[in-house]
């Protein structure tokens, strides 16, 4: 381990995440894959990040988008073969870029052939890598819920039991308690350490120590002892950047799973933000204007508490949730600067920043027809709630503002047909703002969303103080602005943001004073005096 800490590469480094299905099509199918990527990787080396987070391209029946993996040592035909992934991962070293595959460890695809050797019979040596429980047909185990919807248990009639499963039926849990398990599941992630693979994101990796029998899913009793061998056995072997998708993680939970002793994960992707916009009690499509000053509060709170004894994760968006310029910025009249706005606010504070595939271009949310959605969640969702009274109106907005596929729609690289991410059709369809919102009319434009997101990967490779300045929240009561300081030994920083659409009088303008202005969302900064609509300040000295 090194000595310092703040060494280690993945501070101060950027991560772009990618969803394989909608960045890049290179064949004319549809759907997006890896030599896609590849053609893609002097975009990613203009903007300057560091890793590329893929979302799974691993050989998958596609239940789930590709979290149900059937083999985790192959790569599904429709991204391409195994060969195509390690030339990635070979021509992103060249560009400077590392690959992070995303592991599903808590559960696999029911089509794996674990699990297809499992419900032959209950002696079959692999019937114990998945959770099993005797129940007559009709009558499960107990009434614990999925979390698509209905039950967490599936019967089979050839053995008589029931398989637990947290998220689809296709997607079985394995059983984390069976060493075997455990020692399988190492042996892949060394397999692919030994192919070039720089990191791993683990997708909800703090279900894996789940007891059903106890309605325990999450943050069970043995997590920390998994955690812990699991990077004992396997990421302590490498230079790997790590994070563990936790949505059960309070700050005191995050400080381990991010300890500086590297004894478990680099970071943790935790989402108390991320639930804020919606009703308390409910669920995320029951729409809630987002409390500011708890934005505010919960930010900051991330920020102080693992200072120094762990590391954050830095987003706004994902491939699960929706366009961050839609939802809590301004996408008609002020998209850019609102855009620029909240880019400059989350990328001055500690912790690695993940820039998720277009976020840099300022793509928005899509309403579309329900017939031209994809998502099962999205799906479901639909009808379960037209069963419950739900009018169509009002589950369609829940839809337009909360729904998956906002994120998932095709990368938009230019103003030619499909937007240039296919030839063919494409598997979802394509924003109709493609012709105005693309990376071509921004990569040249020093004005772009897409030059304010490369000059802030830049910053935070040339200021130390992003990544061990001591935050500071300011202003804490104001209901329109976000500012915050970050200090070190050497350097003091200050960002003011305007989170809303109105001219606000600047209340820091004697303490931002002789400060040089790092970047703005705003040509001018010459008036100290007023924040014009979503206008943000990044000051230094």
């Amino acid at each position: 381990m090194s000595k310092n800490n703040n060494e280690k590469w993945w501070k101060k480094a950027v991560v772009y995440q990618i969803y394989p299905k909608s960045f890049q099509d290179s064949n004319g199918d549809g759907f997006g894959d890896l030599q896609g990527i590849i053609k893609r990787l002097d975009y990613l080396e203009t903007l300057g990040i560091n890793a590329i987070w893929l979302s799974p391209v691993f050989k998958s029946p596609q239940a789930d988008n590709g979290y149900d993996i059937s083999d985790y040592r192959d790569i599904d035909p429709t991204f391409g073969s195994l060969d195509d992934m390690e030339e990635l991962i070979n021509e992103a070293k060249k560009h400077n870029i590392r690959i992070m595959m995303d592991l599903v460890l808590n559960h696999s695809s029911n089509e794996h052939r674990w699990f297809k050797e499992a419900k032959k019979s209950k002696d079959n040596p692999y019937h114990d890598y998945y959770i099993w429980r005797d129940g007559d047909e009709g009558v499960p185990p107990s009434d614990m819920k999925a979390c698509f919807g209905g039950s967490a248990w599936e019967y089979v009639p050839e053995i008589g039991q029931y398989y637990f499963h947290q998220f689809l039926p296709e997607q079985p849990d394995l059983n984390w308690e069976n060493p075997k398990v455990r020692r399988a599941i190492y042996d892949m992630i060394l397999w692919w350490m030994d192919k070039g693979v720089g990191g791993f994101r683990l997708d909800v990796i703090d279900q894996i120590a789940k007891e059903p029998d106890k309605r325990i899913t999450i943050n069970g009793p043995r997590l920390q002892e998994y955690f812990k061998e699991l990077s004992r056995e396997t990421f302590q072997k490498g230079d790997l950047i790590t994070v563990g998708e936790a949505w059960g993680a309070d700050t005191e939970r995050a400080k381990l799973y991010s300890n500086p002793d590297g004894s478990e994960f680099s970071m943790v992707f935790q989402f108390e933000h991320i639930g804020l916009d919606q009703k308390e009690g409910g669920e995320k499509w029951d729409l809630a204007p987002l409390p500011f000053k708890k934005l505010k509060k919960i930010m900051a709170h991330w920020q102080n508490e693992l200072y120094n004894c762990g590391w954050n994760s830095l987003f706004w968006d994902n491939h699960d949730l929706p366009r961050i310029v839609s939802r809590w910025g301004n996408d008609r009249e002020y998209r850019v600067e609102s855009a620029k706005m909240l880019a400059i606010l989350l990328h001055g504070m500690q912790g690695t920043p993940y820039i998720y595939q277009g976020e840099e271009l300022g793509m928005t949310n899509v309403q579309y027809d329900i017939e031209d959605y994809k998502d099962c969640e999205i799906i479901n969702m639909y009808h379960e709630r037209l069963e419950k009274g739900y009018s169509k109106d009002e589950i369609m907005k829940s839809i337009y503002a909360k729904g998956r596929d906002n994120a998932r729609t095709p990368m938009q690289w230019d103003d030619s047909a499909n937007a240039g991410f296919t030839t063919g059709t494409p598997w979802i369809k394509v924003n109709d703002n493609y012709d105005k919102i693309n990376a071509k009319s921004q990569v040249n434009d020093p004005d772009s969303i897409f030059s304010c997101y490369k000059k802030l990967v830049q910053l935070r490779k040339d200021y130390p103080v992003f990544v061990d300045g001591k935050f500071t929240l300011l202003l804490e009561d104001d209901e329109n602005i976000f500012a915050y300081s970050r200090k070190n030994e050497e350097k003091t920083m200050i960002v003011v943001c305007n989170f809303f659409d109105k001219e606000i009088p600047m209340p820091l303008a004697k303490e931002c004073e002789g400060m040089e202005v790092l970047i703005s969302n705003y040509k001018d900064t010459s008036d100290m005096s007023v924040l014009r609509p979503y206008e943000a300040r990044m000051y230094i000295r």
